[in-house]
C-alpha cells in the first residue's frame, strides 16, 4: 500500500518536467493510463468464479449402455413422490461406477445451494441426473466443479487467460521506457539542472528588462533612421573599413572604431534591485558554465531516441502477437480432460463467461496499441527529420538586438528544441542569458550603481608628475559617472576587457593621458573625434598585437605612445608601423616587447621621432640598420637587447644627444672614438654592461656631459677620461675600481661624481678642486680618511659615505652651508662625535629646498 505522503510525491514529479514533456509524451502517457486502466478492469474479471462452465457430451456407446442399465432397472425405481427407505434403494439407482464403499456424500444442488433433507429422495435423484437440455447424467456438482476446473487449464487458451496480466505488463513497460531518461543518473542531473536554470531565467525580473530595453532602443533606431542615421552609418563604415593604404592595420586587424549603430540617447536604464541584479549575475554564470557542461556530449538526445525505438519495437511486437491471438477468445471449447475413468464422460462442452467481454478489451486494446504506435513512429520521424543537436537563435536574434546569442549544440540543442514543443517563449527568454551583450548590460547597470561620482572622486590622486590620475582596475566596464570628473588628467584602465568610450568622455577637456592595460577599448565616433584632437600621451599594454585598438593609429595629435607586449618575428610585420604614417605630431615611441630586429619600416613612417625607446625583455636584436634613417632621433634607448658591441648604425644618428645601452652584454667599447661624429651627443650610458676598460678615444668626445658606467667590470679610470671638460655628471659605481686619478681635478665643470660600491681607499686632494660639486657618493669603498679639504665643497648638498672605514668627520665639513644633516649619509656614531656647532649647523633649515641634495 502508498501512504498519502508517497502518492503526493509522485504527483509534484510530472510538473517539474513538463516543459520537457511534448505534444506527444504526453498523448502517449494518457494512452498508456487508459491501457493500464484495460488491463486492471481484464484482471478483475478474471477473479471471478465460474468462469468456464462445462457439460459432458453424451456418446452414442455411452449413451446406450446407460439406457439399457436405466430400462432394466425402470421397474426398481420409486416413483418421484416416494422415497426410498433403505440404503440399498438408494445405491441400486446410483450411477455403476460410483464406488460403493465410498461414504454417502449429500447431494449438491447445480446451483450450489444444498438439497433439502425434507424432500422426497427420488425426486432430488433426478433432478441431479438432468442437464439443462433435459438429457439426464450420473454427475453431482462436486463433479462438474472438478470438471470445470480441469477444464479451464486444458481447454482455455492461454491468452484468454493471461491477456489481463501480459496488457499490464505491456503498458508498464511502456510508461517505464517513456519517462527513463528522466529517472537514468547521468541524465536525470542535466535535466534537473537545466528546468531548475530555465525557470529561474524565464522568472528573472532582468529577463523582462532587458527584452523591454530592447524594444525601447528599436524604437529610438527606427526613429534616428527616418532622420537620416543610415547614411551617416554608411559614411563612417566607410571610413573605418575601405583599407585605404593609409591606415592598413584598420582593415587587418584590431576592433573598428566606428560605432556599429549611430550615436543615440536612449532613455536610462531603470537600476535593478540589488538582489536581483546579483542573481542575474549568478544566471549568467551558471548558464555558461551548464553550456560547457552540456554541449560536449549527446548522451541525452540518444537515449531519448533509443527509449523511443524500444516503445516502437513494443508496439510491433505487441500488435503483432496479439493480432494472431484475437480469435482465439471464443464462447465455446470443447475439452477433453482424460478423467473418464472417474467420472464416465470423456469429452466436455465447454463455455467461456468471459470471453465476450474480454474480447471487447483485447480488440480496445489493440485499438489504443495502434493510436500508441502511430505517436512512437511520428515521434521517430521528428527525431530524425531534422538536426536536433543544433539550435539556432536567429529568430530570437532578428527579434531583439542581441545578434551575439551564440547557437548551441548537442544536448543543450536538443533540451531547447523540446522547450519549444511545450512553449518558444522559455527559449527565447532563457536566450537573453545566452549573450554577451545582455551581460555587459546588466554589468553596465550594476557598474553605475555601485561607482557613483563620489566613489570615483575618493579614488582620484596625484601621481609624480602632479597630475590628477584616476586608475581603474578589473571591472566589468567603465561606469558613467567617470565622465563627469571634467578636471581629471590621466586616465587608466587595466584589465577591462568590455571598456568602451562614449561620446560623454568629450566633457573631460583636461584629458591628456590614457593608460590601457590589456584594455582593447571601443571608442564611438564623436569619443573618437575627441580623442583625436586633444589626447597627447598613450599607454597601450597587450598581449597580442591583435588587441592594439585600430583607432589607436589614427591619433594625429597624439605625441607619446607606449606599446607593451608581444611583438616576435612572426608578429612583427603585423605591427602595423606603417600606421604611424598619420600619427603626424608623434615625438616618442617606447616599445617594450621581444623584438628580434628593427622593423624596416619604422624609419619611413615617422621621420618625425625625436626619441627611440626599445626594451627587448632579454631577447636578442640582431638587425639595427633601420636605424641609420632616423636622422631625427635625438634619443636611443635599447635596454637588454642582448648587444655585444656598440651598433655601427648609431654613428649615423647624427642629431643623438643621449644615448642608452642599460642592461645588454657589451664587452668592449673601442667604437666609442666613433661618437666624436656625433656633435650632438652630451649624454652616453653604459651602465649595467660587462665593460672592463675604457678606451683612450673616449677623450675625443669632447661634448659628452654625462657619462654613466656603472655596474661594470672597470678596475681603473684612464686619465683621458678627464679631460672631458664639459663632464658634469660621471657614474663609475659598483665596478673595481681602487683609486682615483689626480686628473681627477680637471673637470671643473663636475657637478655629480658617483663611486659607491668600488675599492677606493684613498681621496686624492685633487678631487676638492671641483668646487662645483654638488652629489658626491663615496659609500661602500674602504676608505678610512676625510681629509680636511671636504669643506672647499661650498656647493655640495649631498655626500654619502656610509660603509667605509672612517673613524671620525672632519669638523671643516660645517664650511659646506648647503650640505644639511638629510643629505649627510654616514654612520649614527660617526655624526654623532661631530663638535656640537657642527651638529647645530647640520640640523638647521632642513626644509631648506637643497636638504634633500639633488
Amino acid at each position: 500500500m502508498f501512504t498519502l505522503s508517497e502518492v503526493a510525491s509522485l504527483n509534484d514529479i510530472q510538473p517539474t518536467y513538463r516543459i520537457l514533456k511534448p505534444w506527444w509524451d504526453v498523448f502517449m502517457d494518457y494512452l498508456a493510463v487508459v491501457m493500464l486502466m484495460v488491463a486492471i478492469f481484464a484482471g478483475t474479471m478474471q477473479l471471478t468464479k465460474d468462469q468456464v462452465v462445462c457439460l459432458p457430451v453424451l456418446e452414442s456407446a455411452i449413451s446406450s449402455r446407460i439406457s439399457t442399465t436405466q430400462s432394466s432397472e425402470n421397474n426398481q425405481l420409486p416413483k418421484y413422490d416416494e422415497a426410498p427407505t433403505e440404503p440399498n434403494e438408494i445405491q441400486q439407482i446410483t450411477s455403476p461406477y460410483v464406488t460403493p464403499e465410498l461414504p454417502e456424500i449429500p447431494l449438491i444442488r447445480p446451483t450450489g445451494s444444498p438439497m433439502n433433507p425434507s424432500e422426497p429422495s427420488g425426486r432430488r435423484l433426478k433432478n441431479e441426473i438432468k442437464d439443462s437440455g433435459g438429457k439426464k447424467t450420473n454427475l453431482d456438482y462436486q463433479q462438474y466443479i472438478f470438471v470445470n476446473q480441469m477444464c479451464y487449464h486444458v481447454a482455455l487458451p492461454w491468452y484468454s487467460k493471461y491477456f489481463p496480466y501480459l496488457a499490464l505488463i505491456h503498458t508498464i513497460i511502456l510508461m517505464v521506457s517513456s519517462n527513463f531518461w528522466f529517472k537514468y543518473p547521468k541524465t536525470c542531473s542535466k535535466i534537473e539542472h537545466f528546468v531548475s536554470i530555465l525557470g529561474k531565467c524565464f522568472e528573472s525580473p532582468w529577463t523582462t528588462k532587458a527584452l523591454s530595453e530592447t524594444a525601447c532602443e528599436d524604437s529610438e533606431e527606427n526613429k534616428q533612421r527616418l532622420t537620416g542615421a543610415q547614411s551617416l552609418r554608411k559614411h563612417l563604415s566607410n571610413s573605418s573599413e575601405d583599407g585605404s593604404p593609409s591606415t592598413p592595420m584598420i582593415s587587418k586587424s584590431g576592433p573598428k572604431f566606428s560605432a556599429d549603430k549611430p550615436v543615440v540617447e536612449v532613455p536610462g536604464m531603470t537600476i535593478l534591485d540589488k538582489k536581483d541584479g546579483e542573481q542575474a549575475k549568478a544566471l549568467f554564470e551558471k548558464v555558461r558554465k551548464f553550456r560547457t557542461h552540456v554541449e560536449d556530449s549527446d548522451l541525452i538526445y540518444n537515449l531519448y531516441v533509443v527509449q523511443t525505438v524500444i516503445k516502437t519495437v513494443k508496439f510491433m511486437f505487441i500488435l503483432g502477437y496479439t493480432l494472431t491471438f484475437v480469435t482465439a477468445i471464443s464462447f465455446k471449447h470443447v475439452c477433453n480432460p482424460n478423467v473418464e475413468h472417474l467420472i464416465g464422460y470423456q469429452e466436455f462442452e465447454c463455455t467461456h463467461n468471459m470471453a465476450f467481454m474480454l474480447k471487447k478489451l483485447l480488440i480496445s486494446y489493440i485499438a489504443l496499441i495502434c493510436v500508441y504506435g502511430l505517436v512512437c513512429l511520428y515521434t521517430l520521424f521528428w527525431l530524425f527529420r531534422r538536426p536536433l543537436k543544433e539550435y539556432s537563435f536567429e529568430k530570437v536574434r532578428e527579434e531583439s538586438s542581441f545578434s551575439d546569442i551564440p547557437d548551441v549544440k548537442n544536448d543543450f540543442a536538443f533540451l531547447l528544441h523540446m522547450v519549444d514543443q511545450y512553449d518558444q517563449l522559455y527559449s527565447k527568454r532563457f536566450g537573453v542569458f545566452l549573450s554577451e551583450v545582455s551581460e555587459n548590460k546588466l554589468r553596465e547597470i550594476s557598474l553605475n550603481h555601485e561607482w557613483t561620482f563620489e566613489k570615483l572622486r575618493q579614488h582620484v590622486s596625484r601621481n609624480a608628475q602632479d597630475k590628477q590620475e584616476l586608475h581603474l582596475f578589473m571591472l566589468s566596464g567603465v561606469p558613467d559617472a567617470v565622465f563627469e570628473l571634467t578636471d581629471l588628467e590621466v586616465l587608466k584602465l587595466e584589465l577591462i576587457p568590455e571598456a568602451k568610450l562614449p561620446a560623454k568622455i568629450s566633457q573631460m577637456t583636461a584629458l591628456q593621458e590614457l593608460h590601457l592595460y590589456h584594455c582593447p577599448a571601443k571608442v564611438e565616433q564623436t569619443a573618437f573625434s575627441f580623442l583625436r584632437d586633444n589626447l597627447k600621451c598613450l599607454h597601450v599594454k597587450f598581449t597580442d598585437v591583435a588587441e592594439i585598438p585600430a583607432w589607436v593609429y589614427l591619433l594625429k595629435n597624439l605625441r607619446e605612445l607606449y606599446l607593451m607586449g608581444n611583438l616576435n618575428s612572426e608578429n612583427n610585420k603585423m605591427i602595423g608601423l606603417e600606421s604611424l604614417r598619420e600619427l603626424r605630431h608623434l615625438k616618442m615611441l617606447y616599445v617594450k616587447s621581444n623584438l628580434t630586429k628593427m622593423p624596416s619600416n619604422i624609419t619611413d613612417v615617422a621621420p618625425h621621432l625625436t626619441k627611440l625607446i626599445i626594451h627587448n625583455d632579454g631577447t636578442r636584436l640582431v638587425v639595427l640598420n633601420s636605424l641609420k634613417k632616423m636622422m631625427n632621433i635625438a634619443e636611443l634607448e635599447l635596454y637588454n637587447c642582448e648587444l655585444e658591441r656598440i651598433p655601427h648604425a648609431i654613428f649615423s644618428l647624427t642629431n643623438l644627444q643621449e644615448l642608452d645601452l642599460k642592461a645588454n652584454s657589451i664587452r668592449t667599447i673601442e667604437e666609442v672614438i666613433s661618437f666624436q661624429h656625433l656633435k650632438r651627443l652630451t649624454c652616453l650610458k653604459l651602465w649595467h654592461n660587462k665593460i672592463v676598460n675604457i678606451p683612450q678615444s673616449i677623450s675625443q668626445v669632447k661634448n659628452l656631459e654625462s657619462l654613466y658606467l656603472s655596474n661594470n667590470k672597470l678596475e681603473a679610470l684612464p686619465a683621458p677620461l678627464f679631460n672631458l671638460q664639459k663632464l658634469r655628471y660621471l657614474d663609475v659605481s659598483y665596478n673595481c675600481i681602487s683609486s682615483i686619478p689626480l686628473e681627477i681635478g680637471l673637470l671643473q665643470n663636475l657637478q655629480h661624481l658617483y663611486v659607491t660600491g668600488n675599492k677606493v681607499d684613498m681621496l686624492p686632494k685633487t678631487l676638492f678642486k671641483c668646487v662645483k660639486l654638488r652629489t658626491l657618493c663615496l659609500g661602500q669603498n674602504c676608505i678610512t680618511f676625510l681629509p680636511e679639504k671636504i669643506g672647499h665643497l661650498l656647493q655640495l648638498t649631498h655626500l654619502e659615505l656610509k660603509g667605509n672605514c672612517l673613524d671620525r668627520l672632519p669638523s671643516q665639513i660645517i664650511q659646506c652651508r648647503l650640505l644639511k644633516k638629510s643629505g649627510l649619509v654616514v654612520e649614527d656614531h660617526l655624526f654623532d662625535a661631530l663638535p656640537s656647532e657642527a651638529k647645530e649647523a647640520l640640523n638647521q633649515d632642513i626644509s631648506s629646498p637643497f636638504a634633500n641634495g639633488i
